[in-house]
């Protein structure tokens, strides 16, 4: 942490997004784009280029307001109100998590009265109250649409965007066969992952140095250094480092039958033939 002011150490409980923010604030002149990790997106941000009012603000509409930040707008094109998870939503415009400030130190000034203020929701401070303080002092914000919002900030919406991240990068078509594997695009494996006997995708990803064998995985994400063997995946996300390992049935079908649940790491398949 040498490298780290001791107040980024110190700080032991982080208060929510303008916390954050307010961090960086001895580093940061002139004017400032913030832009939340948590996002993919596709804007136009061109209009940014000596642009003319105090703020700018990327905006999609959505079905359910309630998760998100969401920007109210006036009768003049200005937006007027910022609500951060509203109850009662007044407008289906929920922000993507990327904003500009012509004048960052505004915006500093304004974290610093909102937190003075106390105003916090679950004691967290949100940058969506920070702009109001600044639309309160008089800050004129637009709006502008993005062309692709994908938000990931539930396992759904991760799973989502892993999809749209692989049919733009896997130009593949058709399943084909790699070694032991079947491969159904699109997809994504690492070169640096050992992927062996099994069925992947589509919509899969896996990373560098993850484990797989005599496995089918589907419309997931596999972490960096797991390990999955014998397991049947679909809609999961795997961390790194993480082992599975999913077992076989063998099934005896008829009278007095029998079901028998065994470790895939128990069975073995014979290939002698007379």
């Amino acid at each position: 942490y040498s490298q780290y002011p001791s107040r980024f150490i110190e700080q032991k409980v982080m208060r929510g997004q303008a916390d954050a923010i307010a961090l960086a604030e001895e580093y940061v002149k002139g004017d400032l784009l913030t832009l939340f990790v948590d996002t993919l997106f596709e804007a136009d941000l061109t209009v940014l280029s000596n642009y003319e009012h105090d703020g700018a603000m990327y905006v999609a509409e959505v079905p359910d307001p309630s998760r998100f930040g969401i920007a109210v707008e006036g009768e003049d094109g200005f937006v007027k109100k910022m609500v951060e998870k509203p109850k009662e939503p007044e407008s289906n415009l929920a922000v993507v998590g990327l904003y500009y400030f012509k004048d960052s130190q505004w915006l500093f000034r304004a974290i610093h009265t909102l937190m003075e203020s106390g105003r916090s929701l679950k004691g967290e401070y949100y940058l969506a109250d920070a702009i109001q303080v600044m639309i309160d002092e008089g800050a004129k914000f637009r709006t502008y649409p993005v062309s692709v919002w994908e938000d990931t900030g539930t396992p759904d919406a991760v799973l989502h965007s892993n999809r749209y991240l692989l049919r733009g990068m896997d130009k593949e078509k058709e399943p084909y066969t790699k070694g032991s594997t079947v491969i159904i695009p699109p997809c994504f494996i690492s070169p640096k992952a050992q992927v062996e006997s099994s069925v992947i995708g589509p919509y899969t990803s896996i990373s560098d140095g993850a484990t797989v064998r005599d496995s089918i995985i589907k419309n997931s994400v596999v972490g960096k250094d797991a390990k999955i063997t014998g397991a049947t995946l679909f809609g999961s996300i795997i961390g790194e480092r993480a082992i599975i390992e999913g077992a076989y049935q063998i099934l005896n079908i008829g009278d007095d039958s029998t079901t028998t649940t065994t470790s895939s790491s128990n069975l073995e398949v014979d290939e002698t033939f007379k």
